[in-house]
């Protein structure tokens, strides 16, 4: 499996996740890609709930992924603490779902 970042996401991740955390993450998305839940009217995005800085599942983070299924590819697309914001606005699902069209019909 490939995994590809949007630029915004390598920073937000080294913010977040220690390495080992990171690793973690990619192995579990590995095992099961669909283990997000998909975010209505995105086109197939999913966001996964993960502990972060500290806090369990419920006060970690959030990540926001997609999972090209012929390609054998995930796009991780955006991480945030959910501290910062409990859900994706309007306008941020309107660019992630953009940025994947984008990658899917480049």
């Amino acid at each position: 499996m490939l995994f590809t970042e949007t630029a915004v996401f390598t920073k937000r991740v080294k913010e977040l996740l220690d390495d080992e955390a990171y690793r973690l993450l990619q192995v579990r998305l590995l095992i099961a890609p669909d283990a997000g839940d998909l975010i209505e009217g995105t086109g197939g995005l999913r966001k996964l709930r993960i502990p972060a800085n500290g806090h369990g599942k419920r006060g970690g983070a959030r990540v926001i992924y997609y999972h090209f299924n012929n390609a054998a590819q995930i796009a991780m697309l955006y991480i945030y603490p959910k501290i910062e914001q409990a859900d994706l606005s309007t306008e941020q699902r309107r660019a992630l779902k953009a940025v994947i069209e984008h990658w899917r019909h480049p």
